[in-house]
């Protein structure tokens, strides 16, 4: 299983950005999907998870009503629409795929991590 996101740059506060992570091999549409993030000097964050369905979601708490997690299963993308972006948003946003079919935020519950996209919010 390969996961490539893409869809990182730099933007001004207050501004939008729409990430996607394509995978390719397994079957996509079994498992649960995240997106987490990691600043310098910090420690990987999670930020948005959806089920294997897309039915369920789950956010952190710093991103809930800005960020939208979403799925397409014919497509095999998981997307992280960003909106009202803050400087503290930047990081580098991975994808990641879980082994089960829920939603979850603990990295220790993903298995397959793609390489991250940067994301870098201007004041």
């Amino acid at each position: 299983v390969q996961l490539q996101a893409s869809g990182g740059g730099l933007v001004q506060t207050g501004d939008s950005l729409r990430l996607s992570c394509s995978v390719s091999g397994g079957t996509f549409s079994n498992y649960g999907m995240g997106w987490f993030r990691q600043a310098p000097g910090k420690e990987r964050e999670f930020v948005a998870s959806i089920s294997f369905s897309g039915t369920s979601t789950f956010y952190s708490d710093s991103v809930k009503g800005r960020f939208t997690i979403s799925r397409d299963n014919v497509k095999n993308t998981v997307d992280l629409q960003m909106n009202s972006l803050k400087p503290e948003d930047t990081a580098v946003y991975s994808c990641a795929q879980t082994y089960y079919t829920g939603a979850f935020y603990q990295p220790r519950e993903y298995y397959y991590w793609g390489q991250g996209t940067q994301v870098t919010v201007s004041s």
